[in-house]
């Protein structure tokens, strides 16, 4: 018999905590402290933290506070780094809690990454789906084969393509996140084509472009101080982006970079939108349209 839930006036977070833009109006349920991974070279969200899964008694705890206190709050994401990482019985309990006590909440969402993903079955993911897992984001940063080995992304480019197809398949919606300016200056292009590739063949309802930002006591931060890594120019940054861009066919997906690390927002649905989204870039090349100042850019 498990132990009655913890009660608390305030929901039980542990250290940094993250959730994508998308989020913003979510109830961020903190099941997992840290990152399943945690090797990612630009990565310094979860070095505080070393990964555990919370226990039951602590997130029923705040679903509890959530249901007396977040009752105009439709959605739920659930923290940290990689909660799909939690065994199919615990996350299908989370999942069946959530339903009992927050019965308003139309979706769930959650972080996932290749080796989550790939521990699940079609069918546990089906059924996932079915209890209320309405999207996962996935970490891609690149679709450079090279790359993803030298920021220790701990998978490659064909997995990341089939555990994407494999959330598309079992009928939840993928949310992929890509980073400019990860491969320095003298590969910008190659990454930009081949993340454009990588993005094609998955084909995501969602394509999150962020700029890599330095964080200190990183590697990739270390690699800056010592000369090994370049970060490209506003310019190269938005050369990049056209790249990425115009590499990029989509079936029917949104392709954003409004995330506050980017110099200039964009929101295309591509197909259609493609064209009027390289136009604006090349604008923005002329300097015909403004670039976000580096004071407003954060994480």
């Amino acid at each position: 018999m498990m132990e009655p839930a913890v009660e608390s006036e305030e929901m039980h977070y542990e250290g940094n905590c993250i959730r994508p833009p998308s989020e913003a109006y979510s109830i961020l349920l903190q099941v997992t402290v840290g990152c399943s991974h945690n090797k990612c070279t630009f990565c310094g969200t979860y070095t505080d933290k070393r990964f555990r899964i919370k226990e039951d008694k602590i997130i029923l705890g705040d679903i509890l506070f959530a249901a007396k206190y977040m009752k105009r709050q439709n959605r739920v994401f659930l923290m940290d780094g990689d909660a799909l990482i939690i065994p199919q019985k615990r996350l299908m309990w989370i999942l069946d809690r959530i339903k009992e006590h927050l019965p308003w909440v139309k979706r769930v969402g959650a972080y996932a990454n290749s080796k989550s993903i790939r521990m699940k079955t079609l069918d546990e993911l089906v059924r996932l789906k079915e209890n209320g897992l309405g999207i996962l984001y996935l970490g891609v940063e690149t679709g450079d084969p090279g790359l993803l080995k030298e920021i220790h992304k701990g998978t490659s480019a064909e997995n990341l393509i089939k555990m994407g197809k494999k959330v598309r398949e079992a009928g939840i919606k993928l949310s992929v996140t890509v980073l400019l300016g990860i491969a320095g200056r003298e590969r910008s292009l190659l990454h930009a084509r081949a993340t454009g590739k990588l993005l094609s063949a998955m084909d995501p309802n969602y394509v999150g472009a962020l700029t890599v930002m330095l964080i200190p006591q990183t590697p990739l931060h270390d690699d800056y101080i010592s000369g090994k890594f370049n970060l490209p120019s506003e310019k190269e940054l938005l050369l990049e982006l056209r790249e990425m861009i115009a590499n990029t066919d989509l079936s029917r997906g949104m392709f954003f970079s409004n995330h506050a690390s980017n110099y200039l927002p964009i929101k295309a649905r591509l197909p259609k939108g493609k064209q009027e989204a390289l136009d604006m870039i090349d604008c923005a090349l002329k300097g015909e349209i403004g670039l976000r100042p580096e004071w407003m850019r954060a994480l």
